[in-house]
């Protein structure tokens, strides 16, 4: 896995987690922080997006051979 992948697969994880706190308590994290619909978290979750579409790479990559 290369370094971008791994810096994508953090921020995923991130992202992730915020996710699971707006559904289970209604708790936006990010906006919490950030301020609501601020132009800071919207970045954020950009980021957060292009992110997850350099992840989708990983469920096409071949396993390591041993």
């Amino acid at each position: 896995m290369s370094i971008v992948q791994r810096i994508a697969l953090i921020f995923t994880i991130i992202g992730a987690i915020n996710w699971g706190l707006i559904g289970f308590f209604n708790f936006d994290l990010v906006a919490a922080i950030f301020g609501d619909n601020s132009a800071i978290s919207r970045v954020i979750y950009g980021i957060v997006g292009i992110c997850g579409l350099i992840n989708l790479g990983l469920l096409f990559k071949p396993d390591d051979e041993v």
